[in-house]
């Protein structure tokens, strides 16, 4: 099974927590049939920070962490994070998620795609807008 995308950080507790439309379920069910999800290690990082978790959101979390592949920050990451940040005014952990992106090919799963969409070469899907 390949790659083709990378879950932001919002498009996974969307999803764990099943508040997405029907149709955008269906989308992102249909994608890990042939898609393995990824996540950058910032994703990961977020969504252990998750306060109001109950131990059965931190159970599904952990198997969803475990069960993705997860980026570290590798040395081209960073470098086009810095990128990203001297040309777009971005949040650091959005400008690592973006890179991590740009950086394998992947196209970004999120559900704020105003703070991505001016980011050339960037591929983003909103799984609600499918």
């Amino acid at each position: 099974m390949g790659i083709e995308y990378l879950w932001d950080t919002n498009t996974v507790i969307y999803y764990l927590q099943l508040q997405f439309s029907p149709q955008a379920e269906k989308f992102i069910d249909d994608t890990l049939k042939y898609s393995s999800p990824a996540i950058s290690v910032i994703t990961e990082i977020e969504l252990l920070c998750w306060k109001t978790a109950t131990d059965k959101d931190l159970e599904v979390l952990h198997n969803f962490i475990n069960d993705a592949l997860v980026f570290g920050l590798e040395q081209d990451i960073k470098l086009n994070t810095a990128e990203i940040r001297k040309a777009y005014k971005i949040k650091l952990p959005d400008a690592i998620i973006a890179a991590t992106a740009l950086t394998y090919g992947l196209t970004l799963l999120t559900r704020n795609v105003s703070d991505f969409r001016n980011i050339n070469g960037l591929s983003l899907i909103d799984p609600n807008m499918v």
